[in-house]
């Protein structure tokens, strides 16, 4: 699942390494229609464009997920807020990876304490961390 998928191409990349299927949640109508567009030109049928919010989608959705991506605009501040919404509304499996992108100054958002951080780099103006998820929570 691509929460914020903008040009789409970390979702169909997932889906061309065969991903056996691809959520891309996208809340600009233009954005949303390009993306389903390249969805249809490329045949991804295991790729499903959702126009909406992150929080909508997560608010409405009963799936699970093996692989998150999370990168949103950064003014927007919500890594915190949609971790917590992807824990409270019980959307990732088990040993879920979740691979996040925020600015590279200033501290890593708090995450929950089921997210075991597995990498931590920088490169120019972005941060970039891969967790793992697991249910219990890690002491």
């Amino acid at each position: 699942m691509d929460l914020f998928a903008g040009s789409g191409a970390l979702g169909i990349e997932a889906a061309s390494r065969g991903a056996d299927s691809v959520v891309m949640v996208e809340n600009n109508p233009l954005a949303s229609k390009q993306l389903q567009h390249h969805c249809q030109s490329i045949i991804a049928n295991n790729c499903r464009v959702e126009p909406k919010t992150a929080q909508q989608f997560l608010n409405s959705t009963s799936q699970q997920f093996d692989i998150v991506f999370i990168d949103p605009p950064y003014k927007a501040n919500i890594w915190s807020e949609i971790a917590e919404q992807l824990i409270s509304r019980a959307v990732l499996a088990d040993n879920a990876a979740i691979y996040i992108e925020c600015p590279s100054k200033g501290e890593v958002p708090v995450f929950p304490a089921q997210w075991q951080l597995i990498k931590d780099k920088k490169a120019g103006g972005v941060r970039y961390c891969l967790f793992s998820y697991h249910s219990g929570e890690i002491a």
